[in-house]
């Protein structure tokens, strides 16, 4: 009996002792600098906050819009186009976060709406970091 209890005892010292693994290992790189809650993975309403933040840093002259100088190269002049439906040379953040909504969405194979490293990592993933960050 003692025996038994003896070695349940090293198995879960063992157990615990092994480093986290998968939604409770620390998240680092963008994740981590994305994920407000800590969850491990970047949902919509976390993009939105940082390119929200990021909005307000590129528009400089107050006029509630970026335009494709602003946006300092973040997306090409026909992402851009495609993301301005009123053709007025200018996105407004409703537009701009419409744009990003959409990049979340094509960064989503799995369409679980979160995105984890892997996801952030791929090329759709890298471009919609480059509009949020």
């Amino acid at each position: 009996m003692k025996k038994a209890l003896l070695l349940g005892a090293l198995a879960l010292a063992g157990a615990m002792a092994l480093p986290a693994t998968g939604a409770l290992a620390k998240a680092t790189g963008p994740v981590a600098a994305l994920d407000t809650d800590n969850d491990g993975t970047v949902d919509l309403n976390e993009i939105n906050k940082s390119a929200t933040d990021l909005f307000t840093r590129l528009e400089k002259d107050s006029d509630g819009t970026v335009d494709v100088k602003e946006m300092k190269g973040r997306v090409s002049k026909k992402e851009f186009k495609e993301a301005d439906p009123d053709s007025d040379g200018t996105l407004s953040k409703d537009e701009f976060l419409t744009m990003v909504s959409g990049m979340f969405k094509e960064a989503d194979p799995d369409n679980d709406g979160t995105l984890d490293a892997k996801e952030l990592g791929s090329k759709k993933g890298k471009a919609l970091l480059r509009v949020t960050r």
